[in-house]
């Protein structure tokens, strides 16, 4: 029997590719679907398979099946085929926090270009030395979307928020002391920012941030996306 049930039609339906959180999945179940996936990509165009949150065993596995697989540390996620397609559409800005936001971050920078936009990623500006964020304004309003990624009192999200005329991606992390609750503090932050044109996701989902800044910066025809 099955373990999973793949989207082949995604890509022609929506003009974006299929993704899959590997978290919980086992190295037999990984390799049954990249295996799958594999398969169908020599009888129809699939766009890039994107693999969130993998394991080490997990790479293993599913570059024992493709061995030319994409594969960043730091955000865990993979992608086959390993090429980034050209950009097309607008620009999007990732800026972080801190440091320990990265792996967030870099989650949702690489998500935004394997469909397809041009990305630009600016890292530890948070709020403690206003002056860096402040510093990168030029950055941040060259973006036609931007990504906010925080954890602790996600400050920086209405401050880059008030800096810019695009919309805002804000992504609560689950970095932070006690109070911060696993991200809980920083979502609740960013729900209640003062700035407007801010749109949350839920914590630590860069591929949900990336993806949907993406679609905010689509070219206009749909089926250049």
């Amino acid at each position: 029997m099955s373990v999973a049930t793949l989207d082949f039609e995604r890509f022609a339906r929506r003009g974006y590719p299929e993704a899959v959180l590997s978290q919980g999945k086992s190295v037999a179940q990984m390799t049954e679907i990249v295996t799958s996936w594999r398969a169908r990509a020599d009888e129809q165009p699939l766009g890039t398979l994107l693999l969130t949150r993998v394991s080490p065993e997990q790479v293993a596995a599913v570059h024992a099946v493709l061995p030319d697989a994409f594969y960043d540390e730091t955000s865990a996620l993979m992608a086959w085929p390993p090429e980034q397609p050209e950009p097309t559409g607008g620009k999007v800005v990732v800026v972080c926090a801190g440091t320990s936001d990265l792996r967030v971050a870099r989650e949702a920078t690489l998500t935004a270009r394997y469909l397809g936009r041009d990305v630009t990623e600016v890292v530890d500006v948070g709020v403690a030395g206003l002056d860096r964020i402040l510093a990168k304004r030029d950055v941040l309003r060259s973006a036609d979307v931007v990504v906010a990624v925080a954890g602790m009192d996600a400050a920086i999200v209405p401050v880059v928020a008030g800096l810019v005329a695009c919309p805002v991606v804000a992504v609560p992390t689950s970095v932070g002391y006690g109070t911060a609750f696993e991200g809980v503090a920083a979502l609740l932050s960013m729900l209640n920012s003062c700035s407007p044109g801010v749109g949350v996701v839920n914590i630590d989902n860069g591929y949900g941030a990336g993806h949907l800044a993406a679609q905010i910066s689509a070219p206009k025809e749909y089926g250049d996306a």
